[in-house]
């Protein structure tokens, strides 16, 4: 017996190396869980539409007529808390009031202009319950773009939060003549609330179909004004599904975002994540820096949703203490999840590391998308990608994207001259991202934008590869290395061309932001006078305010150690603020600092430096002028 134990004792811890080698290799236990998160949701998704319960809103009713979730909460907004029985007897009442009162019928979009709030969300559910679409308005637009969206809806309705009901000012009123505003106040709600809960027939709604548009969202106008994408209910159902499978978010759950709902970020990958699992969702009117944490430790919260430069402004923010023991807070809390889009290189592990995030789960998509990519990480493995993925599921779904060599002269992705085809990029190399549709129904995968027929054709390429092939354009730069790391390059239009090279902003940026004197930056190419291409500049946040002789100097030894001389960032403009101009959704705008350039005149209050010998010396009127006159070759 002993003779046969000691093989047996060698070769178990054997064969389970070479098992870890194997899958390290070929990642297939991660493949495994993805296939374990998506396969059960489509057929969930499959079975609803059957049945004729494809509407969200069959969704919220099972949770709230069953009798082991009916008294969970489902809702926390500040210190108001819905169980889901409570929300669901509170969306009956809403729904009732839109009926009466406003003759909201099966079909029709009502326009949602609010912060994150309760009665946002009952408003939702109420639309949905009624057979209506919800058209979710960012909150933050004012003026033309306002009425832009609320004509791109083709809502006669348009319900507002009066905290910015300032926002529909007579301008907007008087471009849209007549669009009925009704401002929810508190009033109003009580009026809402004093209906019947009657549950509207299912006539209204169970004729659902997966491609059927469920929402519409708008995009968060980086290049322009909005557009008005249309996110069907099979989207919303997969996504919520695969995403609360795939992070692991359980019914014990509190799952919190301070992320505006008018986005698919939290709506799709929080609320519909929240509500797939039967979780509790907690939120945030707005982000905001000083109390983020402070609301996840009041709401007890598990799993936390970013977007964008949100945690390098919380890793930016000074340590919270106690104000009786003068604990650091900074790991006081629950959350074991990290969940979002937009987690830059550079504060990835700053991030994790300050608050003892376990997991990060960083995706990458389009709200009218039609494919994304998924990276759940617990070590420096897959650090900074946007997605991965191992042999398996690349065995799976590799007809289903693409990497192609882009044309940066004309923004498109390259042709070859003599096939007319696109080609791919190798292993490492930077390429437009693609997703393929089925050209027959293109629908069936990517529903376009509302009302915007051209702009729809305008994401469509066809016979990419072979003659009558369909794929969606994602318009961002991206690149995959041996592992099947999926990392962001740069979206397209902001690689710039220098001394005959292409320059990716974000990798860039990402080399700028290391610097410890810097808290945040935006990089960007700027036409200068005499000169061919852009040059590089970078628009940056310094700690200290002003930047020192000793802190230009060694960000000039930083670039010039980590970049290639054609990507270093020949003009730092150091921007007075707390905070580089973003969206909404804390996505960074490049337009207005681009079309402002390096004109001191053009600056404001900003510091312009350039970058001379060894160190960023401050670039003067003078300097400008001298470059006006070709006297400067750089």
């Amino acid at each position: 017996m002993a003779t046969a134990a000691f093989p047996l004792a060698v070769a178990a811890p054997a064969l389970a190396a070479v098992a870890a080698y194997i899958n390290g290799r070929t990642q297939l236990s991660y493949d495994l869980h993805m296939l374990r998160s998506i396969v059960p949701t489509i057929l969930a998704s499959s079975w609803w539409e059957t049945r004729g319960r494809m509407n969200t809103f069959y969704r919220l009713e099972a949770l709230a007529t069953s009798k082991s979730s009916e008294n969970r909460d489902f809702l926390r907004f500040e210190d108001r808390a819905y169980t889901y029985a409570q929300a669901y007897d509170t969306v009956l009442r809403y729904a009732n009031w839109l009926k009466k009162k406003h003759g909201v019928k099966k079909g029709e979009l009502v326009a949602l202009d609010f912060q994150n709030t309760d009665t946002f969300i009952f408003l939702v559910f109420a639309l949905w319950s009624l057979g209506a679409v919800p058209a979710l308005i960012n909150y933050n637009l004012t003026g033309h773009a306002l009425s832009h969206c609320i004509k791109k809806a083709a809502s006669r309705l348009v319900l507002v939060d009066p905290t910015i009901a300032a926002n529909v000012s007579d301008d907007v009123r008087s471009e849209l003549p007549h669009i009925n505003f009704e401002i929810a106040t508190p009033e109003q709600q009580a009026q809402m609330l004093a209906m019947d809960a009657i549950r509207p027939p299912d006539d209204v709604r169970n004729d659902a179909k997966a491609d059927d548009m469920g929402i519409l969202i708008f995009t968060s106008g980086t290049t322009g004004l909005p557009k008005a994408a249309i996110v069907s209910w099979a989207k919303i159902a997969v996504v919520g599904g695969f995403t609360s499978r795939l992070i692991g978010t359980r019914s014990t759950d509190v799952y919190y975002t301070a992320m505006p709902l008018y986005h698919s970020t939290a709506m799709l990958m929080g609320l519909s994540n929240a509500l797939s699992a039967g979780a509790t969702f907690a939120i945030a009117r707005k982000f905001s820096t000083s109390h983020f944490w402070d609301d996840v430790r009041k709401h007890g919260a598990n799993i936390i949703q970013y977007v964008g430069e949100t945690c390098r402004y919380l890793s930016s923010a000074p340590t919270a203490t106690d104000p009786v023991t003068g604990e650091n807070l900074d790991q006081k809390h629950n959350v074991r999840v990290a969940f979002g889009n937009g987690l830059r290189p550079d504060v990835w592990n700053k991030f994790k590391d300050r608050f003892g995030i376990d997991t990060i789960a960083e995706f990458y998509g389009a709200t009218e998308g039609s494919f994304a990519t998924w990276n759940v990480s617990r070590n420096d493995l897959s650090m900074g990608a946007i997605g991965r993925s191992g042999s398996l599921y690349n065995l799976i779904f590799r007809k289903d994207i693409a990497i192609v060599e882009v044309d940066h002269e004309t923004g498109l992705p390259y042709r070859d001259p003599v096939t007319g085809f696109c080609r791919r990029t190798r292993c490492g190399e930077p390429g437009e991202f693609l997703f393929r549709l089925p050209p027959k129904n293109v629908k069936s995968r990517f529903q376009g934008y509302y009302g915007d027929k051209e702009a729809s054709t305008k994401k469509i390429m066809t016979s990419v590869f072979v003659e009558g092939d369909a794929w969606f354009r994602s318009g961002d730069v991206v690149r995959q290395d041996q592992e099947h790391r999926l990392y962001f390059t740069d979206r397209i239009g902001d690689t710039f061309r220098w001394k005959s090279e292409n320059v990716s902003t974000a990798e860039v940026a990402q080399v700028v932001g290391l610097h410890a004197a810097v808290l945040e930056c935006n990089v960007y190419g700027v036409a200068l006078p005499h000169h061919e291409g852009r040059a590089g500049c970078a628009a940056v946040i310094f700690k200290d305010g002003v930047p020192s002789d000793d802190t230009l100097r060694s960000l000039a030894d930083h670039v010039r150690g980590s970049l290639p001389k054609y990507a270093l960032p020949l003009f730092i403009r150091a921007v007075r603020g707390d905070a580089l101009e973003a969206t909404g959704t804390h996505k960074q705008q490049k337009h207005n600092l681009r079309s402002e350039g390096v004109d001191p005149q053009n600056v404001g209050e900003d510091f312009l430096f350039w970058l001379k010998g060894d160190t960023y010396v401050l670039f003067s009127h003078d300097d400008w002028k001298t470059l006006g006159m070709g006297r400067v070759k750089l």
